[in-house]
């Protein structure tokens, strides 16, 4: 097979190029299904209700909803994967033994409400 001198630049050309499709297809931001996402799909501080605890919630499960929102933020911005198990705040909350499994309750609630908008999928409520 003989090159000439337009042969090297042309293959240097389409080699650079595919490495440019598959750099956007997989980008910084991605949904955890796989899907790519725009970079607007990461703009959650706009206020609709999947944010507001349920209104039959007590305070301490308030705290709980409101912290797995934040946790579950945490987790998407630092492309991690979707688990309330591996939330420290989950498993060790700073709330009295009495009111532990009603934070828990809150924060899985909170942290799986956040993870469905923050991921287009289907939400829990």
């Amino acid at each position: 097979m003989k090159f000439n001198r337009s042969t090297l630049p042309l293959i240097a050309l389409a080699l650079s190029s595919s490495g440019i499709a598959v750099a956007q297809a997989h980008g910084p931001y991605q949904r955890f299904n796989g899907s790519s996402a725009p970079a607007f799909a990461q703009e959650y501080d706009h206020h609709d209700d999947w944010d507001t605890p349920p209104r039959e919630f007590r305070e301490v499960q308030r705290q709980g909803y409101h912290d797995g929102i934040e946790g579950a933020k945490k987790d998407f911005d630092n492309h991690r994967m979707p688990d309330v198990n591996n939330r420290d705040e989950y498993r060790h909350p700073h709330v009295s033994k009495a009111d532990r499994e009603d934070y828990r309750e809150g924060f899985r609630r909170g942290y799986d409400a956040a993870m469905a908008h923050l991921t287009g999928a289907p939400g829990p409520r």
